[in-house]
């Protein structure tokens, strides 16, 4: 039965996928006698959190001094955009309180627990645990391990190649596999290319073909500051969207392009993701070519590595990155022909 409304919890707190970084996807379940008398989830960043919703969702309040809540996150216990959950929980004194994962963020870190039990509110937690890590694997690791979470995504053709001889723009993957991409990015902090892609492809990296609060952090890998801001109109640079351009040679910004001068020593994948995490950005969405997504995968720092498959051959051009060896399929679908494989990296074998 405390399943159930766990689950419920999960499902409500996926809701807010897209729209609450940096902080974490929480869903929240009020029970009174085995029926849920209130629901709510973090909605938007800086916005009420999940426990807050769903006690403003309880129709009688007399009912929560008997209630259990079913929270999928320890309730916060510091000031940030919004007061303390564990307060509110305590004003209201609830019976017991169920929590899936502890939460790791410093300011966190069982002092929200300590509150509710200090107050004399019964606490369990751990409850469906796994599930709750998958839900906020972005919150975990930016908090754990210091670095945002790195998907690598590539489309390649039936024979691994990504584009034409020398980077001549193929379209690879059908209209189907651009939407699902466009959602993906509508749902990280930032996407990032190299240098090739940036000149030869001239993407936009925005979202467009699924709606989106906000745009994603523009990336690239510019190391010597060889692309063209004007000869060659870029998409990259153009001003209309945060852009943060990765070279060894410059700190400065222009407008909405933030230069960044970052060591391209034989540590430059580490040093990178460093800098990122300095500046808050949880998740990187890296989209090509194949000299930056093989540089993820032999710094073997990847959380994910999402594969479109055309059945298209070209029969010669630019390869497609190799995959190491020990992935585990975590996903495998039939987009109208292409095939979607998702694999997670061997720290989550």
């Amino acid at each position: 039965m405390e399943e159930k409304y766990m689950l419920r919890a999960l499902q409500l707190a996926e809701k807010g996928r897209g729209h609450v970084s940096p902080n974490p996807m929480v869903g929240c379940v009020i029970v009174h006698n085995d029926q849920i008398i209130g629901e709510g989830w973090h909605q938007q960043y800086g916005s009420w959190h999940a426990e807050v919703n769903a006690v403003n969702d309880v129709k009688d309040p007399s009912k929560l001094s008997e209630a259990v809540v079913y929270v999928t996150l320890e309730p916060c216990s510091h000031f940030g955009k919004t007061p303390p959950c564990a307060d509110l929980l305590v004003k209201h004194h609830v019976k017991k309180v169920i929590i899936c994962n502890d939460d790791p963020f410093p300011l966190v870190a069982g002092k929200g627990i300590e509150k509710l039990q200090q107050a004399g509110i019964e606490v369990e937690k751990g409850l469906l645990a796994e599930q709750g890590r998958r839900l906020n694997e972005r919150f975990f690791t930016y908090v754990e391990q210091k670095r945002p979470y790195i998907i690598l995504k590539w489309a390649q053709t039936a024979d691994a190649y990504i584009a034409g001889e020398g980077y001549q723009p193929l379209k690879i993957s059908n209209e189907l596999s651009h939407k699902v991409a466009h959602k993906w990015r509508s749902e990280e902090d930032a996407i990032m290319v190299g240098t090739n892609t940036a000149l030869y492809d001239n993407p936009k990296l925005n979202v467009r073909q699924w709606e989106a609060d906000k745009q994603p952090v523009r990336i690239v890998i510019d190391r010597k500051l060889h692309l063209p801001a004007s000869l060659i109109p870029l998409h990259l640079l153009d001003n209309t969207q945060d852009t943060l351009i990765i070279n060894e040679l410059v700190n400065k910004t222009n407008g909405r392009n933030t230069y960044l001068a970052v060591d391209f020593g034989a540590d430059f994948i580490p040093n990178l993701l460093e800098v990122l995490y300095q500046r808050k950005i949880q998740s990187v969405y890296v989209e090509g070519g194949t000299t930056l997504l093989q540089s993820f995968i032999e710094a073997n720092l990847f959380d994910e590595i999402r594969v479109f498959r055309s059945p298209q051959l070209l029969y010669k051009g630019i390869a497609a990155p190799v995959l190491p060896a020990n992935l585990r399929v975590t996903d495998k679908q039939n987009l109208l022909g292409d095939e979607l494989t998702i694999y997670k990296s061997a720290l989550y074998l």
